[in-house]
């Protein structure tokens, strides 16, 4: 047994080389979820992420890793499900809230630096726990433009010109970081068809439109919006296409 077996028992102890071992551990149950990816452009934003159906017998529309926190603000999480969940209920929460004290809607950053907040307490007592999720936020704000932000488990948060989440983050942040420099001036059908190809291209296999979800949010008047299947097929024609020509 080593040495620092025993400083992760609790999330408040520092070990001797100054880690949180249950910290590392909660990161590491947030990123045995899906690969989720988000890219903005320059009047849209768009997020895509795996699909799996976990048995056969359940209602593929009832597995979902995108929602709605506000009609503007979306969300794409990974991690351990309940959690996830947890985490929108308690991001719709606070945007409800936000909105009845101010009488405006929530701005996506200040969401992100609420909820980033509330996971940052959670490391600090023995008795709570971090969420195991980690959250892609994203909308077109009004004063900001498009807008994507990462919130992690130990309350961590940035914004971003495109992000990953998830087991393959790495190879989907190296991805993107070749095409960061033409983002700002992406369509929506760019920015949609980068991000599909993004998460194509790390995991290694071609998709069907069941197997993938898409949402984009077009405009500062747009709403968050889950594209259906057909919209999804027709995207993935178009990669195909280019990739002949």
């Amino acid at each position: 047994m080593s040495r620092d077996s025993n400083y992760d028992h609790h999330i408040s102890i520092f070990s001797p080389q100054g880690r949180l071992y249950q910290m590392e551990y909660a990161f590491k149950a947030a990123q045995s979820g899906l690969t989720g990816v988000a890219v903005r452009g320059k009047d849209s934003v768009t997020v895509v992420t795996q699909k799996k159906v976990p048995d056969r017998l359940m209602c593929p529309e009832s597995v979902t890793h995108l929602f709605a926190i506000t009609p503007k603000i979306g969300c794409c999480v990974t991690g351990v499900m309940a959690d996830c969940k947890n985490f929108v209920q308690r991001a719709r929460y606070e945007a409800a809230q936000f909105t009845f004290d101010n009488g405006y809607p929530i701005p996506v950053s200040s969401l992100a630096k609420r909820m980033a907040d509330l996971a940052q307490v959670n490391t600090q007592s023995a008795s709570m726990r971090p969420l195991a999720c980690i959250a892609l936020l994203v909308s077109v704000d009004d004063e900001d433009g498009p807008s994507v932000l990462k919130v992690d488990c130990a309350g961590h948060y940035l914004p971003f010109t495109g992000a990953a989440a998830g087991p393959k983050e790495q190879e989907a942040m190296n991805f993107l970081e070749k095409r960061v420099e033409n983002m700002p001036e992406f369509t929506e059908d760019q920015t949609v068809r980068t991000a599909i190809t993004c998460l194509g291209s790390v995991l290694g296999s071609d998709f069907r439109g069941s197997e993938i979800e898409v949402a984009t949010v077009v405009g500062k008047t747009g709403k968050f919006h889950a594209l259906s299947e057909d919209e999804i097929e027709e995207h993935l024609n178009a990669i195909a296409d280019d990739a002949d020509a």
